[in-house]
């Protein structure tokens, strides 16, 4: 089987996986991604398949929607790749990639991180489709989802939290933006994906203005 080949059987397997996934999380964002991966690999020294590979494998089942269980993903990738006959060394990469490229993780102090190019380059792209105008709305997609307030100002957000706090979080969706979205743009790897990230990142406050003018009109 060829690098294209394979390739295409995975969007095809993951298309299919997620054609009932919730908006901010379906095919479309796994799109993105891989298109994003693409485009900051260009610039980087990495093994290509493994960017587009662990770019489309990433959300297969993202622990959200399973829990909080982190072991179906890579049990997914793993067996998918394994039945497609790809060499040890590229699926045990993709599989720790997964592993490894949520903002939750970052969260985990004592824990020894894992870090390759190739993981840069995804978890940039992945992060850069947090932040900006769909990471906007895919933020208040997910919060309609949960059934979130969007803001409630009793309800400060919650800054330093461990992984397990964050992963119980359940506060209102303005609060995401203070919790992780802002943050993204200083945890970018990539030059390129730094670049990328400071115009998103200008929107999100500049959205965050205007939420708090509406919020209060009596104040203007």
């Amino acid at each position: 089987m060829t690098k294209t080949q394979l390739v295409n059987e995975t969007i095809v397997f993951v298309k299919k996986t997620l054609q009932d996934a919730e908006g901010g999380h379906d095919w479309f964002h796994i799109e993105r991604v891989f298109k994003t991966s693409n485009y900051i690999a260009k610039f980087e020294n990495v093994n290509i398949l493994v960017v587009q590979l662990a770019a489309l494998l990433h959300d297969i089942a993202d622990p959200k929607f399973h829990d909080g269980n982190e072991n179906i993903g890579p049990k997914i990738a793993l067996d998918f790749l394994s039945s497609k006959g790809v060499e040890a060394s590229k699926i045990d990469h993709v599989v720790t990639i997964i592993k490894h490229i949520s903002f939750k993780n970052s969260l985990e102090k004592n824990k020894k991180p894992f870090s390759s190019k190739e993981l840069q380059v995804v978890q940039d792209a992945d992060r850069l489709d947090a932040i900006g105008a769909i990471g906007i709305a895919r933020a208040f997609n997910y919060g309609g989802f949960k059934n979130r307030e969007l803001y409630n100002p009793d309800i400060p957000p919650k800054l330093n939290m461990t992984k397990e706090e964050y992963k119980k979080s359940n506060t209102p969706t303005i609060n995401h933006f203070y919790e992780k979205l802002l943050l993204l743009k200083d945890k970018m790897n990539t030059e390129t994906g730094k670049k990328l990230a400071e115009e998103r990142h200008l929107y999100m406050l500049k959205f965050l203005e205007q939420f708090y003018i509406e919020w209060n009109p009596q104040k203007n």
